[in-house]
């Protein structure tokens, strides 16, 4: 198999698994939290850590890798402004998920702690807008990478 097919093929994989796992954690623990159902919420806290240490923290990692080397391969231009603007929100998306991750551990010891006390702990709703509020603009990010990758509407070179 060509080299070029099999990272192409990594690179789109591992984006549609950042993508799908971010958009399926974000639904469940919406709805999770919308349910007022503390068991469920707590569960659901505790596969969304379970997932993105699983699915987001590898698929992210190989889309830096295989990235680069598709653009090593492919002979694209380190210093264009189409690989500028893709790092930089690749940063950004970062910047957003890493506190998402702190958030993510102390909603699943709310919702842990409020299985014990039977009353969700007024923290959980306050940390879960922190959550959105970060969540929100990482997605419209990756949705911009996307559109970046498709289209390629900066020089390469």
């Amino acid at each position: 198999m060509d080299s070029y097919l099999l990272l192409k093929l990594i690179h789109i994989v591992s984006a549609v698994v950042v993508a799908g796992t971010g958009t399926g954690i974000a639904f469940f623990m919406f709805m999770a939290n919308r349910s007022s159902n503390l068991p469920a919420i707590a569960v659901t806290a505790r596969h969304v850590v379970l997932a993105d240490w699983l699915f987001t923290a590898p698929a992210v990692v190989l889309q830096l890798v295989s990235g680069v080397l598709l653009m090593m391969k492919l002979g694209y231009s380190f210093t264009s402004t189409w690989f500028f603007i893709v790092m930089a929100l690749f940063v950004f998306i970062g910047v957003c998920w890493i506190p998402v991750i702190f958030i993510q551990y102390k909603l699943k010891a709310l919702a842990d702690s409020s299985l014990k006390s039977g009353v969700l702990d007024p923290n959980f709703k306050s940390m879960m807008r922190w959550w959105t509020a970060l969540g929100v603009p990482a997605f419209i990010a990756i949705v911009l990478i996307f559109w970046l990758m498709v289209f390629k509407p900066f020089s390469l070179i």
